[in-house]
């Protein structure tokens, strides 16, 4: 197999790395830097739940950057949002060639907000860092080592 290469060039720089270790089955032992915890499929496709599965991981990064952002933002404008709950699902319709997947999001804001900023946050919550890869797509060069 071919040497192992760091992937980026000069223009980029390193956002995030995540390392999973499977010895067998689908349960995956995860590193996110200092953090540990496992990845599992559910018993449906013959995991043994014990884990988040990668698309409940894929939505959880969703969300969490939402919620986040709107904090930011909203702490920077002096915004009291009160507890902020993102839930999104992911939906699949079809399947080979003629798939298409979406992903519903919705935000729930405890805060007394008026209309316009309601209308403000939904604007940047459009915009946030996972959002704009996820819409984007995100090209994937893979090498074994």
């Amino acid at each position: 197999m071919g040497a192992a290469t760091s992937g980026t060039t000069e223009e980029e720089q390193s956002i995030a790395m995540v390392v999973v270790t499977n010895a067998a089955g689908y349960r995956g032992e995860v590193r996110a830097g200092v953090r540990r915890f496992i990845s599992d499929e559910g018993p449906e496709v013959g995991g043994d739940d014990q884990g988040p599965n990668p698309y409940q991981f894929l939505l959880a990064g969703l969300v969490q950057c939402t919620a986040a952002t709107l904090r930011m933002y909203a702490n920077r404008k002096g915004w009291e949002l009160g507890e902020v709950t993102v839930r999104a699902r992911l939906l699949r319709r079809g399947d080979g060639a003629s798939k298409v997947e979406r992903i519903e999001r919705s935000i729930k804001i405890t805060g007394d907000l008026d209309d316009a900023r309601c209308t403000r946050l939904a604007e940047i919550a459009d915009r946030t860092p996972v959002t704009r890869t996820l819409r984007s797509g995100v090209a994937i060069d893979t090498t074994f080592l």
